[in-house]
């Protein structure tokens, strides 16, 4: 028996590699499958299954190019109702993979389909669950993504209080458990930061497990300081609903190399968005005006998924040199697909041809310090738990993922100062705000680490 977790930093996501005897089963698999379809090369086994724990929100599975590469057949749980061909497993029914096997156990709450899957080993032991976003590490999935009608998020929790009370927690506290998300995902509130655990100790410090909890108590503190989702969740269910490109198609389309010239005329002529995903040390120093920067070496995808949102959005990219098609791959990840081509010879092509490039102005904690002092204006864009654990007293709270709604509240004439907590956050938030006009925008280089060094006063 192999299981191997392929867990993905960027989308706090983890999907699973099942082999056994020669037969495999890919769990909750990415958009790109290659590495599955190589591993089982590797291994010298066939991909029988392919299990969905539910229809993903924040990324795009990989399950229907998968299929159709491998002929392996797509598994949901009861209710699922995808439009293209799959097996809509009945509560308890099992699949054998080599000498193992696995047991669908429905447990809806975070959507209606949303199913654990129970592993069981070649003796019939109960030795896994893959739970994807039913249960997590600390946590449960949120209860708000799949209201439908006349039901509320309070009817789904209702409704996953009753999963975990009658599927989950009666199973033995030795079963591990592999979770489809972890800490840095939206899917829940309070996931840890490790990727396994048993269900033994989950019992234990998980809130949502608590053994006398009645279920009122579990609605009130589930859905408790719930934050909007991100605008492109209901799009990528609609992609895992109802299917997609190839990947290879996309990128395809999407490594076409342009001159500064047809670089400009895309964004001029045709509305396509500029995303700089260099350094932000780069973008700081030299970017094309009105482009919009989300660095590939922070949290990439889901930060695009979040301020862009509209998943149809044509976009054309400055990239490190070499990483244009693994920018593509991590778009498509979440669903933006529609990728025209990007700058061929970066910002040194475009400074050679002529053209106008901007900058962003940066101080240090100390500048700022001073610069409080005589009363200038700070914008904190961390999200809101971490601003009241700690901030500058006069400082505005604007969390990024909320700053198109607050383009109003920025002044138009007289600068101001934007941070973090390391940088990454607030130089996005800059190239949104210069992009919409605002230029009077001063970013503080090193964040609230920075901040709390200078020993500026906090609250």
């Amino acid at each position: 028996m192999k299981i191997e977790q392929i867990y993905t930093g960027c989308l706090s996501q983890g999907a699973y590699y099942i082999e056994s005897k020669g037969e495999i089963a890919i769990i909750d698999p990415l958009r790109e499958t290659t590495p599955y379809v190589e591993r089982a090369k590797r291994d010298g086994g066939t991909i029988k299954y392919i299990f969905e724990t539910h229809f993903h929100a924040d990324f795009v599975s990989g399950h229907v190019t998968l299929a159709e590469e491998t002929d392996a057949d797509i598994i949901y749980g009861p209710l699922a109702n995808p439009t293209f061909n799959a097996i809509i497993a009945t509560d308890g029914q099992e699949f054998k993979v080599g000498a193992l096997t696995i047991k669908v156990l429905h447990t809806p709450g975070h959507t209606m389909e949303s199913t654990t899957y129970l592993l069981k080993d070649e003796n019939g032991k109960d030795h896994c669950i893959f739970s994807g976003d039913t249960l997590f590490l600390g946590d449960v999935g949120r209860p708000d993504l799949a209201q439908k009608g006349a039901m509320t998020q309070d009817d789904l929790a209702g409704i996953l209080f009753d999963s975990l009370r009658n599927k989950i927690m009666p199973l033995a506290d030795d079963v591990i458990v592999y979770p489809a998300h972890g800490a840095g995902s939206a899917c829940g509130k309070h996931m840890m930061k490790e990727t396994v655990d048993t269900l033994g100790n989950q019992k234990k410090m998980n809130y949502a497990l608590r053994k006398n909890m009645t279920k009122e108590e579990f609605i009130k503190e589930v859905t408790e300081g719930l934050l909007p989702p991100p605008v492109y969740f209901p799009l990528n269910v609609k992609m895992n609903r109802e299917g997609y490109d190839a990947l290879n198609d996309i990128i395809d389309r999407g490594t076409k190399k342009l001159t500064p010239e047809a670089f400009e005329s895309l964004a001029t002529n045709q509305g396509a968005l500029m995303l700089d995903v260099r350094s932000q040390k780069d973008f700081m120093e030299a970017h094309v005006p009105n482009s919009i920067f989300i660095g590939i070496d922070g949290g990439f995808a889901p930060w695009v998924g979040t301020l862009i949102a509209d998943t149809k959005q044509a976009i054309i990219l400055v990239t490190p040199e070499g990483r244009e098609e693994e920018t593509i791959t991590r778009l498509s990840r979440v669903g933006f697909d529609n990728t025209l081509g990007y700058l061929d010879g970066g910002m040194a092509a475009w400074k050679a041809s002529g053209r106008e490039v901007a900058s962003m102005e940066s101080v240090s904690a100390q500048t700022l310090k001073q610069q409080i002092e005589k009363g200038a204006p700070v914008f904190d864009v961390r999200k809101e738990a971490e601003f009241e654990s700690s901030h500058i007293p006069k400082a505005k709270h604007t969390s990024l993922e909320f700053l198109n709604n607050h383009l109003k509240e920025f002044p138009k004439d007289e600068p101001f100062y934007v941070h973090c907590a390391g940088g990454y956050r607030s130089v996005i938030a800059s190239s949104i705000l210069k992009a919409r006009g605002i230029h009077n925008v001063i970013d503080v280089a090193g964040g609230f680490k920075s901040i709390k060094e200078a020993e500026i006063e906090l609250t």
